[in-house]
């Protein structure tokens, strides 16, 4: 990284939910605002109901913050600004599924000071156009079997040949609304119901894995490059979703020769659809999901693997920030 860049005054933003209600110790937004503190960034918090657009330009009513490792009083606003985004050298889009119609307005607000030259990270139109669950889709020859759809019929039908699934909502995330269902399950109509409510609302089948008794695993990837260790989240007893906020353990691994093949096919097409930052999901040998809204697990990987995953994020960044520049 060349001293210029990094000597260079970085205004960086980030949009999440509530930073007052976060877990420090997990939550991977925060392991990276540390990380672009430690480089002396000024740093710009904003919260969805903070964007708007105003004369064709997109602002925010944002808070200039100072953060540190304290469980008791880890943030301090120190100043209140009304601030054009475009501004900003860079902009976290962190905010939390579900991805519903405000999710994608707010897409669209950050768009607009994408076009006037602000990085965002991920990009609005890849979070728009790459839904986590149906992205999968385009990795046919690695992924369970899968539907979506909002007809309970179709999904009966899935059910009646698997014998076995799980049915899981498209927009939201940590294992959220997710269910087993087993052929002749006497609840199986009014899940389906319910998941779909009354086939108004899509959702996703998939045959049921056995091998997550075993744990899915989370594999990161940055800017196309694959962080070598993943994340095993090992479901509690009885219970099917593996996810830490679904009181899943975690048990950090090096990635496989199985794994890593899996993940360098998915890690090209986000390079290619210059998704920057994503959590891949496998459960055996087979993919799940691929997690671009607001991708977690960074700070378990990073602790027990004692690879710089946060330093690694900041580097491409200011890489990226670096072309720009040269560019323009």
């Amino acid at each position: 990284m060349s001293k210029k860049i990094r000597n260079m005054k970085i205004k960086l933003g980030i949009v999440m939910d509530s930073i007052k209600l976060i877990d420090i110790d997990k939550d991977s937004s925060f392991a990276m605002l540390i990380e672009a503190q430690n480089r002396k960034y000024e740093i710009y918090y904003m919260e969805e109901k903070d964007l708007f657009l105003e004369s064709e330009n997109a602002f925010a009513k944002s808070k200039k913050i100072k953060i540190k490792k304290d469980k008791k009083k880890w943030f301090n606003f120190i100043d209140n600004k009304k601030i054009n985004l475009c501004e900003l050298d860079v902009i976290l889009m962190r905010k939390d599924p579900p991805v519903n119609m405000q999710f994608i307005y707010t897409t669209y607000i950050l768009e607009k000071a994408e076009k006037k030259g602000t990085i965002i990270i991920n990009k609005p139109k890849s979070l728009r156009n790459f839904n986590e669950k149906i992205f999968i889709f385009d990795f046919k020859e690695i992924i369970p079997k899968t539907i979506v759809t909002k007809d309970i019929k179709i999904i009966k039908n899935f059910i009646e040949k698997q014998k076995e699934i799980v049915l899981k909502p498209l927009d939201l995330m940590g294992g959220k609304s997710i269910f087993r269902i087993k052929k002749n399950d006497p609840n199986y109509l009014s899940i389906v119901e319910l998941m779909t409510n009354y086939e108004k609302k899509y959702c996703m089948a998939q045959e049921y894995i056995s091998e997550i008794n075993n744990g899915d695993k989370r594999i990161i990837v940055v800017n196309g490059k694959i962080i070598p260790w993943l994340l095993k989240r090992i479901p509690k007893n009885g219970e099917t979703r593996a996810n830490i906020m679904s009181g899943g353990k975690g048990i950090v691994e090096k990635i496989n020769e199985k794994d890593l093949k899996i993940a360098k096919i998915i890690a090209k097409k986000l390079k290619l659809n210059k998704i920057f930052l994503a959590g891949i999901d496998i459960i055996g040998d087979k993919l799940t999901e691929i997690n671009i809204t607001s991708p977690t697990c960074i700070v378990e990987i990073q602790k027990f693997s004692k690879v710089p995953i946060c330093k690694i994020i900041m580097n491409e960044i200011e890489n990226q920030i670096k072309i720009k520049k040269q560019k323009s």
